[in-house]
């Protein structure tokens, strides 16, 4: 990861097709600002997608977006995924003669996006693949699909991990010899505007603080603990838990709450687009997932003057920085990590000393220091044979 001032956007015009998830996880997050950064830099995106990707909204100047084809014939109950994206994926660099193809998972965007540079020899598209960590730690890794992953990868022009942890753990569970290159997610800090930031603000009565999580609610993101995190820290102080964001674990989360007699002081937001309106509200941030590949919502959170506890997994130690902007703590461990809120949330020079050092922190993850690293690699596989 870079440091000092941003660097001048690439003089060099490419047309650059991005395929990601258009839900509200941190891979489609990232892409999707990767594609508008890129775009405001000079070059041309076109994102492909089975949906609108969530925080595209209105297309700016030089981005497209084309929907992948979802067959419906009865005869085709059973129609890959893959085949119906490779068909997208080659239809869409033909009429936008695009240069590469940036997939962020290698399950089964990359796959995919190879094919379709088969199938488009005349072309010559080269394929860039991020990891952004379930397509390694939990699809990519699985006796089913490890083959496909393990091609997927080889046969990807340059090959990104999002964090050190993630690159390290795709050598241990892929036999792969491919060079893994770090380039970090990263946070645009503008948007992030500063705020004093004050521990007891007022909410319900005027000493109230806010404990905020922020996740798709799978079950590695255990949604649990953070309500027990939260009774514990309601037995010190007045406080109040927002809960942004929905899956598969929501039901057994509210169900927790409603058990535990705090469904007074939760509110559930649901999904929403933009995130950083929210954490303004934030005193800390909880995150005690069972496992984070880098943990983009945690340097959302940072960016914003929000101190962060989490857990001490992943790639998340190389975003929160503990005792200096939050605390990390091991996996399950309530009794620490509602210690950690506590020890944020009862004295205000100490909130603000960790507001400050978390808005610094994340400041090494601006946007114009990381975007000029995956331009790097679009130049250097074009240069390539």
């Amino acid at each position: 990861m870079g440091t000092g001032h941003a660097e001048p956007a690439s003089e060099r015009h490419m047309r650059i097709g991005i395929c990601c998830y258009p839900t509200a996880g941190g891979s489609g997050v990232v892409a999707t600002e990767l594609g508008k950064h890129l775009a405001e830099r000079g070059h041309s995106v076109a994102f492909i997608s089975y949906a609108n990707p969530l925080r595209l909204g209105e297309l700016p100047p030089r981005v497209c977006y084309h929907e992948v084809d979802q067959e419906n014939h009865a005869l085709l109950k059973q129609f890959p995924h893959s085949l119906s994206l490779t068909a997208k994926m080659v239809e869409v660099a033909r009429t936008h003669k695009l240069q590469v193809m940036h997939v962020h998972y290698a399950i089964p965007f990359a796959a995919a996006a190879i094919m379709a540079r088969q199938i488009a020899p005349e072309l010559n598209l080269k394929v860039v693949t991020t990891l952004h960590g379930t397509d390694i730690t939990l699809v990519g890794s699985s006796p089913s699909f490890k083959p496909v992953t393990q091609w997927s990868i080889e046969q990807s022009d340059a090959v990104t991990a999002v964090s050190r942890y993630l690159r390290d753990e795709t050598y241990r569970q892929i036999p792969v010899k491919k060079d893994i290159q770090v380039v970090y997610n990263f946070i645009d800090p503008d948007r992030h505007e500063v705020r004093n930031p004050r521990c007891i603000p007022e909410k319900t009565s005027e000493r109230q603080v806010t404990l905020m999580h922020i996740s798709n609610f799978r079950p590695l993101k255990r949604t649990e603990d953070v309500v027990r995190i939260f009774a514990r820290v309601r037995e010190s102080m007045d406080a109040r838990l927002v809960l942004v964001g929905d899956g598969p674990e929501y039901g057994r989360t509210r169900e927790l709450v409603d058990s535990m007699g705090l469904s007074k002081v939760v509110r559930y937001v649901g999904v929403v687009d933009e995130v950083v309106p929210l954490l303004k509200a934030a005193d800390v941030l909880l995150l005690p997932s069972e496992t984070e590949s880098f943990g983009l919502v945690a340097l959302e959170a940072m960016a914003s003057g929000v101190p962060v506890v989490a857990s001490d997994v992943g790639g998340l130690p190389e975003v929160v920085e503990h005792g200096v902007t939050g605390f990390l703590a091991p996996v399950g461990d309530i009794n620490a990590m509602a210690g950690y809120c506590l020890q944020l949330l009862e004295d205000c020079s100490s909130a603000r000393r960790y507001a400050t050092a978390a808005r610094a922190r994340a400041s090494l993850f601006d946007y114009a220091k990381i975007i000029p690293q995956y331009e790097r690699i679009y130049e250097q596989v074009l240069a390539g044979p």
